[in-house]
């Protein structure tokens, strides 16, 4: 059996390294995970491949001299076309020969997000229950206080007095509209096929009018997509809230959004693998996500902002779900993506 061809068949990433960290070997997982073509991947060494790997070079040049072996788990990577990647690696000394070791990338980024969305949606949904009851505990009494401010207005003749059973009425009814948007879509509604570019465009003609000048909106749309089932109102204020967040992240510094459209294949959601799907990426190169807040940043009331509702995401992903969909999100320093992911029928 040809070993080569073997190894090529693999999903995890293989390659032969010495200890200058140059490749002798690479199988096509690795030239696809590092975004390179297997001649380009044996002309340079293995830190020239890739913009950051969670271990240190010199680290793997040590162990490879040593012959010994390392282990290193749950590893950011991020490629030189900017796609970021979390791995595992393994790097296995060759017998009787000191200067070449098997070098293992073994991307968990499915196997962690489909536990983290597991999570994500079991928190999700006890976390909506709450607010649920809570929503339906505060609009019984704040329905009967806007009713009881209504007569009490009737029977008023002064306008000085008037005036605060109307300021009553308003911030009633302020109040109300807080806790309709708490609750937020419930249920699945019609949906009807529709292309996913008409809905960004929407959404980016809104945002352009008000767009501060230090903020540039890039498309980037793969234009073979094919239309979606979907309803495009609540799709639009899916994608609308992320935006802002982004315009809001980088309100201070200016900066880029890149709005991108792609597909990608066998992915699992939820409990059910799809063999397409839609990944709409929303880009900005801003500040980042302040690491306590990514466990906890699709739920309703949870911002970084101090002027922040808190409800923008948590709808986004309650839409996303409706949607039989989901939400990622990738942050860094420089480099912010949040990918909404819509099986393709």
């Amino acid at each position: 059996m040809d070993t080569n061809n073997l190894l090529n068949h693999l999903v995890t990433a293989v390659l032969v390294i010495n200890n200058q960290l140059k490749p002798s070997y690479a199988n096509a997982a690795a030239a696809q995970l590092l975004g390179v073509g297997n001649h380009k991947l044996l002309e340079q060494t293995l830190p020239e491949l890739y913009q950051l790997m969670g271990v240190e070079p010199q680290l793997l040049r040590d162990a490879i001299n040593a012959g010994q072996g390392l282990t290193v788990n749950t590893a950011a990577l991020i490629t030189l076309d900017g796609q970021h990647h979390t791995i595992d690696i393994t790097l296995v000394p060759i017998e009787n020969d000191n200067n070449l070791s098997i070098l293992e990338l073994r991307q968990v980024d499915q196997q962690r997000r489909i536990h983290q969305q597991l999570n994500m949606d079991a928190q999700q949904q006890a976390a909506q229950f709450l607010v649920r009851n809570l929503a339906h505990e505060i609009k019984n009494p704040l329905g009967g206080l806007r009713g009881a401010a209504q007569l009490l207005s009737r029977e008023l003749d002064s306008p000085d007095l008037k005036e605060f059973t109307t300021l009553i009425i308003e911030q009633a009814d302020r109040l109300r509209n807080l806790v309709d948007r708490l609750l937020g879509p419930q249920r699945p509604t019609q949906h009807n096929e529709h292309n996913i570019h008409q809905v960004i465009q929407k959404v980016l003609k809104l945002v352009e009018m008000a767009l501060p000048d230090n903020i540039h909106l890039k498309r980037d749309y793969d234009p073979s997509i094919p239309d979606i089932q979907m309803d495009s109102d609540q799709m639009q204020q899916a994608v609308l809230n992320i935006v802002q967040n982004a315009i809001q992240a980088l309100e201070h510094c200016g900066g880029d959004i890149v709005i991108r459209t792609r597909t990608q294949h066998q992915v699992t959601i939820g409990t059910r693998r799809y063999k397409v799907v839609l990944a709409l990426s929303i880009i900005d190169n801003g500040p980042g996500i302040p690491a306590e807040l990514m466990d906890t940043l699709f739920y309703p009331m949870v911002t970084g902002r101090d002027e922040g509702s808190g409800l923008g995401l948590s709808i986004a992903h309650n839409i996303a779900r409706l949607h039989g969909g989901r939400i990622d999100c990738i942050s860094a320093p420089g480099h912010t993506e949040f990918i909404i992911n819509l099986p393709l029928q």
